[in-house]
C-alpha cells in the first residue's frame, strides 16, 4: 500500500525525492544551500522541501550513516520529529537540519546530508502501575547487552 505525500520544492537546484524500492524505507534529503561551517559552529541547513503529511503520520529526520565522515557535522537534536501540522498550511514550513560542525567543512547544494521516513503515530498507550518484582533473571543492567 502506498501513501501520497504533497510536496513543494523550494529550490530548483536539488534533485527530486525518490523512493527506491528494495533499498530502504529511508529517503535521502539534500542541502538546498551552500554552507561553510567552522569547527564549533551551529547552523540550520535548509533541505529545500515542504511536505503536507496525512493526518495521523509524522516524519523522522536523521543523519545518513556517512554524514559525519563526509562532512564532520552532527545533527543537534539527534533525530528530528515533524508532526502532520508542520507544512499543512504553508510551504514556508521548510524542512531543516540543525547541525553542529566538529571540523571546518563545506556542504554543497544537492549534497545528501540526511534522510527521512514517514510513520504512523503510535497507538494510545495506557500505563498500568505494578509493584517491583525480583523474580526472573537479571540482564546485567542498562547498556550491558553484548558486553562479555
Amino acid at each position: 500500500m502506498s501513501e501520497t505525500i504533497k510536496i513543494t520544492y523550494l529550490s530548483d537546484k536539488i534533485d527530486r525525492l525518490e523512493y527506491i524500492a528494495g533499498k530502504s524505507d529511508w529517503i535521502d534529503l539534500r542541502s538546498a544551500e551552500e554552507v561553510e561551517l567552522a569547527a564549533g559552529e551551529f547552523r540550520l541547513i535548509s533541505l529545500g522541501v515542504s511536505m503536507c503529511l496525512p493526518d495521523g503520520y509524522e516524519l523522522l529526520i536523521a543523519p545518513r550513516s556517512s554524514t559525519f565522515k563526509n562532512f564532520g557535522i552532527l545533527q543537534t537534536n539527534s533525530i528530528g520529529v515533524v508532526d502532520e501540522k508542520y507544512g499543512k498550511t504553508s510551504s514556508k514550513d521548510v524542512l531543516m537540519m540543525p547541525v553542529l560542525a566538529v571540523r571546518d567543512t563545506v556542504i554543497h547544494v544537492n549534497d545528501r546530508i540526511c534522510q527521512f521516513r514517514i510513520i504512523k503515530h503510535q497507538p494510545q498507550i495506557l500505563f498500568e502501575e505494578v509493584a517491583p518484582h525480583e523474580d526472573g533473571e537479571e540482564r546485567g543492567g542498562f547498556g550491558s547487552t553484548g558486553v562479555q
